[in-house]
């Protein structure tokens, strides 16, 4: 019997992408998989709820629901995030936005869901190397990643004795089947662009028994590229300064 078998597990973004991965993961394992998203998830789940998590009452409604037909949480995955741009292409409300989705949304379940988590509860949350990393222009995501790291570790300890808490930041992964360079490979020490199963197998080694001296962490995963040092004419590269 697979340990998450009948585990309740919440995901949130679970149509898409790294959401996408770990709902079908999760299922597989014969967990009871919840999914809320924007647009309907096209995979096998044992609940969907459409609907955008940056409002209050969706949350609320959402939360509601999943009590009355569950009762208890076993797991939440809070994945949904999205960039808007930054400085120079963001709107004021559309860094609200962002903010609302990864950061008031997964602070929001938690409270919502504080009193149905099962003993020995995990929440993760998705963050990013951006968090740490940037290119310009990209404050909105920035902000929101580098925030849910914070939430992350002040939740561990606020949770002790409820819920371990930990996040995780990817690189760079390939959640469309792109097309990839050598030279996109070769940059990553592991020799490899990360796919979204890279995540989803973190995810379910945290949610497991053999983490569970495991809390308040943030695990990069990202092939090793955030620790290549870059210098002008280093492995071909040439820096050319914007104009």
């Amino acid at each position: 019997m697979s340990e998450f078998e009948n585990k309740i597990v919440v995901i949130t973004g679970g149509a898409a992408g790294i959401g996408k991965s770990i709902a079908e993961e999760f299922y597989g394992l014969k967990a009871k998989t919840i999914i809320i998203d924007k647009n309907n998830p096209e995979i096998n789940c044992d609940y969907s709820y459409k609907g955008d998590i940056t409002k209050k009452e969706v949350l609320i409604d959402f939360t509601e629901n999943v009590i009355q037909k569950y009762g208890k949480i076993d797991f939440l995955i809070n994945n949904a995030g999205l960039s808007k741009g930054g400085l120079f292409s963001c709107e004021l409300d559309d860094f609200l936005y962002v903010q609302k989705l990864s950061l008031f949304a997964p602070f929001a379940l938690v409270k919502l869901f504080l009193n149905n988590f099962n003993k020995n509860a995990v929440i993760i949350n998705i963050s990013s190397t951006r968090a740490f990393q940037s290119q310009k222009d990209w404050e909105s995501y920035a902000a929101a990643k580098g925030g849910i790291i914070s939430l992350t570790h002040s939740m561990a300890v606020t949770l002790k004795n409820k819920a371990r808490v930990n996040s995780i930041s990817p690189g760079w992964i390939n959640t469309t089947n792109c097309n990839l360079s050598n030279e996109d490979i070769a940059q990553h020490p592991a020799n490899c662009v990360g796919e979204a199963i890279d995540i989803s197998n973190m995810v379910l080694f945290l949610c497991s028994d053999k983490a569970k001296f495991i809390t308040g962490e943030n695990i990069i995963i990202d092939g090793g590229m955030s620790k290549l040092m870059v210098y002008h004419n280093d492995c071909g590269w040439t820096y050319k300064k914007e104009l």
